[in-house]
């Protein structure tokens, strides 16, 4: 298993580690509900090296990139970040992706169980004039998440964050060290994520730095236990649960990212099909009044009968109740319609929710 340039950061704060898409990885460090109610109170950090990172360079670079994803790169300028989607032909998606315009160049974040699969799948379909390359390796990315995460790391570094728009980035020094910064995240909070491209053998005071700057704000490692829980209270998803090549992003609620108009991309075809014939299914929240801890896989009921799966669930720490979210036919999407998760052999009343569950 491959370590983060962070590890020995996590076993010095007693972290409990885990295997994670071919990482060790903290899964927790002072428990799951307790750092989760740090980063929606003060600031957490999170250490998200295991995530890929593509560099795509070449006068083809924007054509290429507006081809492989579904939202209008186009849009984009340098400083930007956009969220996006890849697709296969008939239109399942490959991966769910944040897409940075870096000036000369773009960079593609994919998820960490992803990064050979799609950079396979990119290559296949690299255009000549456009060069790929695989920089995960080389690449160390901590996430600094809460409403004081600004006041946090305005103490290490002079990059201009007041300024700094959400989904946009800036180039700094944290630590004496080069850091692109951008205000994006997976927990709905106020936060940022910090990259650095230096030898990833040196990074181990970047987390340091940070964590002596929040301090004051009784800053706390965060592992993927909350990590989870976090993105799920906002209805964010998960690749390999609540999307995946079985599943299409209008189904999914990632319509807003999917620019059917923009031109060619591929998997555009099926998905204007799919759009004309109507959907079948959507992705809904759900939300249980006991307090029930709904889980992937479970059996969704609607009148007793089965009509779906769990595709996420937790138990919220914020709402105190189970909330799960989960494919069901399109004529039981609507907020408010009842239902069933079969919890322990029992079906717990649950109801269709607007996302995200927890309301900002």
């Amino acid at each position: 298993m491959k370590k983060t340039a962070f590890y020995d950061n996590h076993i010095a704060m007693g972290a409990k580690m885990v295997e994670f898409a071919g990482f060790q990885m903290p899964l927790q460090y002072s428990g799951i509900i307790q750092e989760h109610k740090r980063v929606r109170s003060t600031v957490g950090v999170f250490d998200v090296s295991h995530m890929g990172e593509f560099e795509v360079r070449g006068a083809g670079a924007a054509d290429f990139v507006q081809r492989m994803t579904t939202n209008d790169v186009s849009k984009l300028s340098e400083g930007r970040v956009q969220y996006s989607t890849m697709c296969y032909d008939h239109g399942g998606i490959v991966d769910d992706l944040l897409v940075y315009h870096l000036g000369d160049a773009f960079m593609l974040v994919v998820n960490a169980a992803n990064i050979g699969k799609d950079f396979a799948w990119l290559k296949e379909h690299l255009a000549p004039d456009a060069e790929l390359v695989d920089r995960s390796d080389e690449t160390s990315l901590l996430a600094v998440q809460g409403p004081r995460s600004r006041d946090t790391l305005k103490k290490v570094t002079d990059a201009p964050l007041d300024d700094l728009a959400y989904y946009h980035w800036v180039r700094g020094k944290i630590a004496g060290l080069e850091v692109l910064i951008s205000r994006t995240g997976y927990t709905g909070e106020l936060g940022y994520e910090v990259y650095m491209f230096a030898d990833p053998l040196s990074n181990g005071k970047l987390f340091d730095a940070i964590m002596e700057a929040g301090k004051e704000f009784d800053i706390e490692p965060v592992g993927l236990g909350a990590r989870d829980t976090l993105r799920l209270e906002m209805g964010y998803c998960l690749y390999g649960n609540d999307i995946d090549e079985t599943t299409n992003p209008l189904e999914a609620g990632l319509g807003w990212i999917t620019k059917l108009n923009k031109g060619e991309f591929t998997g555009r075809a099926a998905l204007l099909k799919a759009k004309e014939e109507g959907l079948r299914r959507r992705l809904v929240g759900m939300m249980v009044d006991a307090k029930a801890f709904p889980r992937h896989g479970y059996e969704i009921t609607a009148e007793g009968k089965p009509v779906g799966k769990v595709t996420s669930g937790t138990f919220s720490p914020i709402l105190e109740k189970g909330i799960a979210m989960g494919y069901v036919p399109i004529e039981l999407a609507a907020e408010g319609t009842a239902l069933g998760i079969v919890i322990r052999g029992n079906a717990v009343d649950a109801k269709v929710v607007k996302l995200p569950f927890l309301q900002k």
